[in-house]
């Protein structure tokens, strides 16, 4: 009788986590909002390096609804997460609309500054351009 039991009660508690466990499973991991912050950076730092290299403005591009971006005179787009919200202040001539939106490095290694939220629920991300130096950081 008693590993009858044990039975029932084992296959209601898996049960119930086949119920639950999908709900906490939404969203982006911790490690993955911090790596799409860090590609994020990444491509900051190479737009810097490029306006600095070849002596001419250089853009980060980012593409809020198509969850993307590019930097200037690279082939390649870089995708981030699906479920990751983006959010973009910057200098509003570097605005196009409201999906889409750039950052801009100058041959000075200056910027028009920044910041690039990356959120997921209540957790998030910024990346900050500092206008005078073009330094990027990342910031919890």
């Amino acid at each position: 009788m008693t590993l009858i039991e044990l039975v029932i009660v084992l296959s209601i508690l898996a049960l119930i986590a086949a119920l639950v466990l999908p709900t906490f499973g939404s969203g982006v991991s911790s490690s993955g909002l911090r790596a799409s912050a860090r590609e994020l950076a990444a491509g900051l730092r190479t737009a810097r390096s490029e306006a600095l290299a070849h002596r001419r403005e250089t853009f980060l591009w980012l593409d809020l609804a198509g969850k993307r971006f590019k930097v200037d005179q690279d082939p390649q787009e870089h995708a981030l997460p699906r479920d990751v919200q983006l959010k973009l202040f910057t200098a509003q001539k570097d605005i196009v609309n409201e999906s889409l939106g750039a950052i801009r490095f100058f041959p000075d290694g200056g910027s028009n500054g920044g910041r690039i939220t990356v959120a997921s629920g209540d957790r998030k991300y910024e990346v900050d351009v500092d206008w005078l130096t073009g330094r990027v950081a990342i910031l919890e």
